[in-house]
């Protein structure tokens, strides 16, 4: 049974995430494994606080949150103490901050009491790695969005064949479509322009593999992209199979769009149960400018719900930061143009024809 406490609950406070120094309350309703967690990951770069609910002299609740930057959403690592009044003070402190969704890890939280504060269970992805085991999700507009199995590269490089693979289970063009290793390579070896995926030979690869999905490639520009990293002789010879991806979307009869995607019309693609595979930067949510494929598949009030196949450990970062992740528009927009000559390169699937 909780102790009685004589003295209301006051409103929620938001407290400096210290590992260094924790609050003497916090060390008074946490159990040690908790705040060795707590302190394990480098957060810095996710926003970490701590959520509070004083009681008297010491807290009710405590709870830890972050969040990538530039998104919609507040993850919950967890709750101690008096956990149903800390969930709901980190709801509350969500809703004011107009954000879309709450999540929490499963560290110490069972699907029962997560359901019972309004959260519902997300399909672990097969291998959670260093994340938790199970993680739960809540919407705040009360929306209802589709959930696509998560699968998490297994490569610094297949990003992009690993959103292809996750648009198409979730549509079902393929339902016996393994989602594994060997899968993915397959895939990025088609599409590749060593070793990234650029738009067009990413366009190119997926009807390939699924002759009766329509494919649109978006790119507002007729540059070879993605290169400036290399040297002068490396760019040449990859401009030249980008060029090859351009005959052969010609070929197959996938249409090359140069107008730049805006994101209303990316949310209206996706509003049509389309899939939009996009480029982006990871400066914004990751602190590193590195091009990087996104899966866009649904969308909620002022944000576009995103599959990232990539997570950082390091930092705290999880499968269920990366699954169902919104981020609101204006931050999408930005970060998905890309180096000093912006360009938008994104690959639009519609709905498969499937067969009888």
């Amino acid at each position: 049974m909780l102790p009685h406490h004589s003295t209301p609950h006051r409103a929620p406070i938001e407290v400096p995430y210290e590992p260094a120094e924790w609050p003497a309350p916090l060390r008074h309703i946490a159990p040690a494994d908790v705040l060795e967690r707590w302190s394990a990951a480098d957060r810095g770069g996710h926003a970490p606080r701590v959520v509070a609910v004083p009681d008297g002299d010491g807290w009710a609740a405590a709870a830890l949150v972050t969040a990538r930057p530039r998104t919609a959403y507040l993850k919950i690592v967890d709750v101690v103490g008096h956990v149903p009044t800390g969930v709901a003070a980190v709801v509350s402190y969500a809703r004011e901050r107009g954000l879309a969704q709450v999540k929490w890890e499963g560290w110490t939280v069972g699907a029962e009491e997560a359901a019972a504060a309004g959260f519902t269970a997300l399909r672990p992805p097969p291998a959670p790695g260093a994340g938790p085991e199970a993680a739960f999700v809540r919407w705040l507009d009360d929306v209802v969005v589709p959930e696509p199995p998560y699968y998490r590269q297994s490569t610094d490089f297949t990003c992009g064949a690993v959103t292809a693979l996750v648009a198409q289970a979730q549509t079902g063009a393929e339902p016996h479509e393994p989602l594994d290793r060997p899968a993915e390579l397959t895939l990025w070896r088609d599409a590749t322009n060593f070793p990234a995926c650029e738009p067009v030979g990413l366009g190119v690869a997926v009807r390939r593999r699924w002759p009766s999905s329509p494919v649109e490639v978006l790119l507002d520009t007729d540059r070879p992209v993605l290169l400036d990293h290399c040297s002068d002789g490396e760019r040449e010879w990859r401009a030249v199979l980008q060029r090859a991806s351009r005959t052969d979307a010609g070929r197959l009869g996938v249409p090359i769009r140069s107008r730049r995607l805006s994101l209303d019309g990316l949310r209206g693609a996706v509003g049509r149960g389309e899939h939009v595979l996009l480029l982006v930067s990871l400066a914004a949510m990751q602190g590193f400018d590195v091009p990087h494929w996104v899966l866009c598949h649904a969308v909620v009030p002022g944000a576009v719900v995103l599959e990232d196949p990539w997570f950082n450990t390091g930092a705290g970062d999880t499968w269920a930061d990366a699954h169902l992740l919104p981020v609101a528009d204006a931050s999408l927009d930005a970060m998905s143009l890309l180096t000093d000559r912006p360009f938008r390169g994104a690959v639009r699937i519609g709905r498969a024809a499937h067969r009888g």
